[in-house]
């Protein structure tokens, strides 16, 4: 398969500049500090909710695959992600990159009402304007993926977004980015798919944590599908585990979500 994750990037770049031609950087930084100075803070820390889960599932609305298509086409976001949180979820991904996965920034705005738990806005953050649109959404934390950044960008993204208030989870996939951990990181996803071929090994969540500060909340991403496996990785000492596609194949992507935790938990 070819190299999907530079398609996807520079595709994002040429969305970015369209949505900055309907909503100039300007007025977009101006709402949000607007926004921040205006309401209360509310603090819903994804790290703690991680670190205190007695399961710490991240259970992802995730409508759509580049590799395996539609997964849920009518998936509303105005019910699932409430009933995963409803169902002990103890935080929600939310995709909102539209063409690759079928997700939207509106997701996030319209989820925010139904639920209590932080919500990660999960997309190929590539410019400080994104942050910006998941502060105004609602977003809690951001994901910043390694492979997309240089290692110089991914650091002046982290520092805005905790500067905006929003916590960061950095995907690494290989040892090489793992140069990439540093300041304004809050957590540190070990992706087992490989985002050029999306090949899936949930043995790279082992191979990395080795090799990762014991400081930094582990979350391990993709390919996780089994209760045991969330068991054992706990044991080899992370925290978080990002699970969508398992959920979202299902009738019922929140009774599949409540009935995995009790198997995890038991």
């Amino acid at each position: 398969m070819q190299d999907i994750l530079q398609e996807i990037v520079a595709h994002k770049r040429i969305e970015l500049e369209k949505q900055k031609a309907i909503v100039p950087p300007a007025v977009l930084y101006g709402n949000v500090e607007a926004l921040l100075a205006d309401s209360e803070p509310t603090h819903r820390s994804m790290r703690e909710s991680l670190s205190t889960s007695a399961s710490g599932i991240i259970a992802e609305f995730k409508r759509k695959s580049p590799s395996k298509g539609w997964i849920k086409a009518e998936g509303p976001p105005d019910v699932i992600p409430a009933a995963y949180c409803q169902n002990g979820a103890s935080a929600i991904s939310i995709l909102t990159d539209e063409k690759y996965f079928g997700g939207n920034l509106r997701y996030v705005r319209i989820a925010r009402p139904t639920v209590t738990c932080p919500i990660l806005r999960k997309d190929f953050i590539v410019d400080e304007y994104q942050l910006y649109q998941a502060k105004m959404v609602g977003a809690d934390a951001v994901l910043l993926i390694a492979a997309d950044l240089q290692r110089d960008e991914c650091q002046s993204l982290a520092k805005k977004a905790h500067e905006l208030g929003l916590e960061t989870l950095l995907e690494v996939h290989s040892e090489p980015e793992l140069e990439y951990v540093g300041e304004c990181i809050d957590m540190v996803g070990v992706n087992n798919r490989n985002l050029g071929t999306f090949h899936t090994d949930v043995a790279n969540s082992y191979r990395l944590a080795s090799l990762l500060p014991k400081n930094y909340l582990l979350v391990s991403e993709s390919g996780i599908s089994q209760p045991q496996t969330v068991c054992e990785l706990r044991q080899a000492g992370f925290r978080g585990f990002l699970i969508g596609e398992t959920f979202m194949r299902t009738d019922d992507p929140g009774k599949a979500l409540a009935d995995f935790i009790d198997q995890v938990t038991q």
